[in-house]
């Protein structure tokens, strides 16, 4: 794949909103979770909320995209810059040139969910705007119109891959010619669907999720956006942040688990290294998707410890911000960048030791390294696998 710049980075989740808390959060080892304190949710249990997205409202002209996932985003675009890296891009590119591909694996569902709770007596939902709301596309559709641009426009929802898999669906779009530009990424937001449904698989976490512990027992839910800017690499762009590969795979195991032995996450790490056009040695640092949950983590142990052996540390930082599902890859995407910029592997948050049944090497403290390059892993019910390498540009 051609290598692409990153020429703008935004994310907000539990841990923090914009770039300079969620780094302070990782160097500091400050987890965002919290007790789930929202009307009609499961008890007892955690969750990443973003308390400072509820406050938040679209432009006028766009309020009828109103609702929480759409909150969340506009939060994420007034931070670190974004918006004005975009429209810079876009003076210099073209509105018309510059995709927006984003992930989402609920969208605005929570609109439905209270229009549910009003229904009326024949059991007839109250009028509401579902199509720039609940619906899978209105996401892109609010950012492309937010940011004023014209080109090409694609939701993608693949479970927990989602905002991963933007990264190389826009990828391919730019190589194609379609477009010279992208802004990728994804956005996911707390609702009840998710929460009881998770609740339902009995998947979720007595207390903070603690993913590669020994008697981990289960996922915490958060919320997330984060967004990138994604050009095609110049001449002068050597030493930039990049998307240096990725690689997908559909191993189509279970509906919602995974192979045991992790075959499709094999198959997507392989082909992200490939197209990256680099081996295995040359990662310093492997994002796991770590969910907390005892079959997911062990299949990806088993998967990272079949490419990597013990020689690359890996870690999950879903303990800092929970599982914030289609926004997850564009999240882990950004914290990689993080990584890169500070030389920074972060351990996994809330555990001693790792589970002693576990091959790979898993980082439980935070260490300070050279990281050139970051292997960041999504993975998701259907069997949907996405690998993104982070990294600088050659």
């Amino acid at each position: 794949m051609l290598p692409l710049r990153l020429s703008a980075i935004t994310a907000t989740s539990a841990m923090g909103v914009g770039l300079v808390a969620t780094r302070q959060a990782l160097q500091a080892r400050a987890g965002g979770l919290t007790r789930c304190d929202l009307p009609g949710m499961p008890e007892g249990i955690w969750i990443g909320r973003v308390r400072d997205a509820e406050a938040i409202e679209p432009p006028a002209p766009l309020a009828a995209f109103a609702c929480r996932n759409t909150r969340l985003a506009e939060l994420a675009l007034r931070q670190d810059g974004f918006d004005a890296a975009v429209a810079d891009a876009a003076a210099r590119h073209g509105a018309d040139r510059i995709a927006v591909v984003l992930g989402t694996s609920t969208s605005g569902i929570e609109e439905t969910e209270q229009a549910w709770s009003r229904r009326g007596a024949d059991g007839a939902l109250p009028p509401y705007d579902f199509a720039r709301t609940h619906d899978l596309h209105a996401l892109p559709r609010y950012v492309r119109a937010r940011l004023g641009l014209k080109g090409p426009c694609v939701s993608i929802s693949t479970a927990c891959t989602s905002g991963a898999r933007a990264f190389l669906d826009a990828a391919m779009l730019i190589a194609a010619g379609l477009a010279d530009a992208a802004v990728v990424g994804g956005a996911d937001t707390l609702c009840r669907l998710t929460l009881h449904g998770f609740g339902s698989l009995e998947l979720l976490a007595k207390g903070p999720t603690r993913p590669c512990a020994e008697d981990r027992d289960g996922i915490s839910i958060g919320e997330a956006a984060a967004f990138a800017l994604l050009e095609r690499a110049g001449p002068g762009d050597q030493g930039a942040l990049g998307l240096l590969g990725a690689g997908a795979s559909s191993d189509g195991h279970h509906m919602s688990s995974p192979h045991p032995e992790g075959h499709g996450a094999v198959a997507a790490m392989r082909a992200a290294l490939d197209s990256a056009g680099i081996g295995p040695e040359a990662i310093d640092y492997v994002n796991m998707h770590g969910t907390g949950t005892r079959t997911n983590d062990a299949m990806e142990d088993r998967a990272i410890a079949r490419i990597f052996g013990d020689a690359v540390p890996c870690s999950s930082t879903k303990g800092w911000t929970g599982h914030t599902l289609g926004a997850s890859g564009a999240l882990e995407a950004a914290i990689a960048a993080i990584c890169v910029e500070d030389g920074l592997v972060p351990g996994c948050l809330g555990i001693a030791a790792p589970d002693p049944a576990f091959t790979a090497r898993i980082a439980v403290d935070n260490a300070v390294a050279p990281v050139a390059r970051v292997l960041s892993n999504s993975f998701g019910f259907g069997g949907s696998n996405c690998a993104l390498v982070i990294g600088r540009l050659a």
